[in-house]
Parts: structure tokens; C-alpha cells; sequence
């Protein structure tokens, strides 16, 4: 009998049992209120007067009109630079500890984006809410004195003069609590190793000793790993490995592109809870099994706004015009796209990450990612945004039955005239690209109706070429780092596909 595992299934039930339901909209409140006061002394909250906007009768309408709206290099070259020169109390109080490095999705420079104490401890909380959120999916005692995978980037975080610097995957690793170390694998030692292939290989030998209960990462990087460590088994699926295994948190991208090449991988299926960790904080988490959607954490440190991503509000770059509205989470409305605002206890304010969301319940503020600002295809009106792109190859993947793991496409001129060329990342035998390009465009056309008249106009036609998944791993790691929170781009500038289509040739 799973003595333990009931012991911790029960403690999760009484602590969802006796959690009383709390009002967005005023914890939402309350946490820009604790996040001015805190950095009211801080160079920023001098600057921006964060006591007059407290003192203020709507703090929240006065904090969207004195603060402007920051991206990364707003935030960076005006704010942060100066904590990396020495300086304290910038934009929060003292100095961070870390720094979370994040290149993303667009490109080979990492991002600096401090990471203080305060933050540490908020992502800590949001992931004990989310393992409160278990007993809503009806898992069996024994999963709970089972191990769990959690596949990031690696804990051996650089030392950079009085901080230290790491992706937030592996500072949040290497922050995990005692209590927690005896069930967290590959463990400290293996998941210190910085060579993405060299830690799958130690992942894969020491595989068979571990049982496995969950699993936790980035769909793309998972999977290579899982596909790693069968054939080093020389098994049949994962299951054959790790027959416990019963739960896949997800988190970083959308799980539907990966789904089916994903499920290819078990014997039996297992429960998909989705997660939304970035650099600048956990955001968000799947709280119930009957939807997909997640749950915004809209009392642990993190103020959100929103502002509806409309085409005329936004840049040519993926960042914000400063006309653009903002709305707070007492005024959104459901099915409406939203670029989101995040003001943090690791002293971003008004920050932009570059995702957009939809909210599908207001009451319980739940959300779902629709893609990039970045990877918003307009270029000639079409108005395509990463999850009509995801549907669009999931409907390829059940129309062809095949697996399409990965993607990416530009707006590319041919003859002076403009088509979408796409990559699709795929083991499809002898593609037919032309039967392909007709699906896409005629689905794109019947599921959104900007593209179907760009089609009319601008927008001439639908290009595909078909290529080995692999080729899409090789480009991150070539261009990037391989494993970790890298993700590729669904969207690329015409510069960077000419980038792309070159490699794709020499590989």
C-alpha cells in the first residue's frame, strides 16, 4: 500500500477543501499595491513617483498612465544595465542573485533578465500551487512517492562578477528544496552538466534505475530525449522504461504541434497539465483536467494588463505602440487576443514578453498562449497568428496521418510577388509539397478571413518543403543552445529564412 503517497494525497485534498475562492480582480489589486510600496525608493519608483501613484484614487489608472510600456532593451538600456555595472535599488530593492539568460526564439544574444529573491521564492509558491491543483485530477496514491523528470536547462549557472547567470529553468533547479531533492531526477550531479547531448547520454544509461512518475520540460527537447532513451533500451516506448509513468507537465510552447509525435513515444496515455513559466516569472497553470486552458497566478508577485492585439497597436519589431490601450483584468473580455503586460517582484513594470493570450474564463481567470507578437505573419495582410499556424498542421497531421513535431515559415518573395513558404518538420515518405501547400491554404483560408482576402490580393500563394525534424534541433543548437527553454521560430524575417534556407541546405 502507498503509505506515503496517501499520506500526500490526502494532505493535497484537505488543502483543497479548505482553500476558499478569492476575487481576481482585487488579489490583482492588492499585488501592484505590495509591488509600488516595495520599490518606491528604488531609482525607478523615484523617477516614475510610485508614492503619487499610491496616493493616487485609482492606483491602477494612474500606474497605466505615468508609466510607460517596456520591452527588453527599453527595460535593459535605460534600468538594468546599471545593476550589471554595480549599482542597487534600481528598479527593486537591492541587488538580484541571478540573472536568467534568454536568447527565446529570436536569436543568438541572451537576454539578461534579473532575477531577485523575491522572485525565486514566487515561482517556489506558484509550483506548490500547482501541486495543490493535483487533486483535481483524480491521480492515485502511489504517483505521489514517484520520481519526477524534470528536463531544463542546466543547475552549473555561471559566475558573473556578484551574480550568477543561468537559463530560469536551471536557477529555478538549482533552487529546489531539500525536502523535494529525493524525488527530483536526473539529480544534481546529472542535471549540472551543460553539453545538452552529454546529459541526455548519462539521462538515458541511468534510466532503468529510476521510477519515473512525471515528466516536466519543453515538448521538442523532451521528446528527444524519451526517443533517446528507447532506443538506448532498445525498447518499444517509454513505458517499457518507465512503466509508472503517468503525468507530462508541459510548458514554454503550445503542446498541440507535438502531440501526436509525442503520444507515438508512451504505451498507454498519460495526464497533459500545461504550465507557463518564462524568464520574467510562473504565470500560469492548468488547475483542472477539463480544460486545456491555465489558471493566471494573480496573487504571487506578478501584476498583469492587457492590451488587445490589434495590428494598428503594434510596431513593426513585435513591440508596443505607446498609444496602444491597456486594459486591467476587470475589463477584458473572453475570445479577445491580448498582448500581455507584466510588472513583477523582479522589477520588470509594464514589460512586454512577447506572448499573446486569450482569456476562455473570466471568473476564474484562465488563459491560453496564441502565440508571439513576433511571430504575428502580416505582411501582406494576412493576419496570421501561431495558433491558427498550430491548427493548421495539427489538421495536416490527422488529414495526411502523420507527424509534423515541428514548423517554421516566412513571407518570401518570388518573382516580386509574395508567398508563405513553409518548412514542416516531418518523416513523411515521398511528400507531395503541392497537395500540401493546397491543404494549408484552404484550411488557413476557411479559418481565417484576413488571409482568405489577402489571398485575393498580396498574398499569391502557399510554398512548402518538406524536411527531417532534426534539422530544425541542429538549427536551435547552431544558433542558439540546444535543450533548456529554447524554442524555434514559427515566424521568421525575410533575412533570417534566406539564414535558414542556407542551412537547411548544407544539412
Amino acid at each position: 500500500m502507498a503509505i506515503i503517497g496517501n499520506i500526500i494525497k490526502g494532505v493535497i485534498n484537505i488543502k483543497d477543501a479548505i482553500t476558499f475562492e478569492t476575487n481576481p480582480v482585487e488579489e490583482q489589486q492588492k499585488v501592484l499595491k505590495k509591488l509600488l510600496e516595495k520599490a518606491k525608493d528604488t531609482a525607478f519608483g523615484k523617477h516614475y513617483n510610485f508614492q503619487n501613484i499610491l496616493d493616487s484614487e485609482n492606483p491602477d489608472e494612474a500606474f497605466a498612465q505615468n508609466i510607460p510600456y517596456h520591452d527588453y532593451d527599453k527595460m535593459s538600456g535605460e534600468w538594468w544595465h546599471k545593476l550589471l555595472d554595480g549599482e542597487t535599488d534600481i528598479t527593486w530593492p537591492g541587488k538580484p542573485d541571478y540573472f536568467a539568460l534568454s536568447s527565446g526564439t529570436t536569436g543568438k544574444t541572451s537576454k539578461r533578465i534579473p532575477v531577485t529573491n523575491a522572485m525565486v521564492e514566487a515561482i517556489q509558491q506558484a509550483g506548490i500551487k500547482q501541486v495543490f491543483a493535483l487533486s483535481n485530477f483524480d491521480l492515485p496514491a502511489d504517483f505521489f512517492e514517484k520520481e519526477i523528470m524534470m528536463l531544463g536547462s542546466s543547475t552549473d549557472l555561471d559566475q558573473n562578477k556578484d551574480h550568477l547567470e543561468g537559463e530560469i529553468s536551471g536557477i529555478s533547479a538549482s533552487q529546489i528544496p531539500h525536502w523535494f531533492r529525493g524525488y527530483y531526477k536526473p539529480g544534481e550531479k546529472i542535471a549540472k552538466i551543460d553539453d545538452w547531448d552529454e546529459r541526455v547520454k548519462h539521462i538515458a544509461k541511468n534510466a532503468k534505475s529510476w521510477d519515473i512518475g512525471a515528466l516536466s520540460g519543453i515538448p521538442s527537447w523532451l521528446e528527444l530525449m524519451l526517443a533517446e532513451v528507447i532506443k538506448y533500451h532498445d525498447a518499444k516506448t517509454i513505458h517499457d522504461i518507465w512503466p509508472n509513468l503517468q503525468v507530462y507537465t508541459s510548458g514554454g510552447v503550445a503542446f498541440g504541434p507535438y502531440e501526436k509525435s509525442f503520444n507515438a513515444l508512451l504505451e498507454k496515455p498519460i495526464t497533459i497539465i500545461d504550465t507557463y513559466l518564462a524568464s520574467e516569472g510562473f504565470i500560469a497553470y492548468q488547475e483542472r483536467p477539463e480544460t486545456k486552458s491555465m489558471k493566471l497566478i494573480v496573487d504571487n508577485g506578478i501584476y498583469f494588463e492587457f492590451v488587445p492585439f490589434n495590428p494598428d497597436y503594434i510596431n513593426q519589431d513585435g513591440s508596443i505602440k505607446e498609444s496602444a490601450p491597456c486594459l486591467t483584468l476587470a475589463d477584458v473580455e473572453l475570445d479577445q487576443d491580448y498582448v500581455l503586460i507584466m510588472s513583477t517582484v523582479s522589477g520588470a513594470w509594464r514589460y512586454l514578453i512577447g506572448d499573446t493570450i486569450v482569456f476562455t474564463d473570466l471568473e476564474r481567470a484562465e488563459i491560453k498562449i496564441t502565440g508571439r507578437t513576433k511571430f504575428f505573419l502580416n505582411t501582406v495582410g494576412s493576419q496570421l497568428s501561431v495558433n491558427k499556424m498550430d491548427d493548421a498542421v495539427q489538421y495536416l497531421e490527422e488529414k495526411l496521418d502523420v507527424k509534423i513535431p515541428e514548423y517554421t515559415l516566412a513571407a518570401k518573395r518570388f518573382d516580386d510577388e509574395f508567398y508563405h513558404s513553409w518548412y514542416l518538420g516531418s518523416d513523411i515518405k515521398n511528400a507531395d509539397a503541392e497537395k500540401i501547400a493546397d491543404l494549408l491554404d484552404n484550411f488557413l483560408a476557411d479559418a481565417n478571413k484576413n488571409y482568405k482576402v489577402a489571398r485575393s490580393k498580396a498574398l499569391k500563394g502557399v510554398k512548402v518543403a518538406v524536411i527531417d525534424p532534426s534539422i530544425f534541433h541542429e538549427w536551435s543548437g547552431a544558433n542558439k543552445k540546444k535543450g533548456g527553454q529554447v524554442k524555434m521560430e514559427r515566424v521568421m524575417s525575410e533575412a533570417k529564412f534566406e539564414a535558414w534556407e542556407t542551412f537547411v541546405k548544407e544539412n
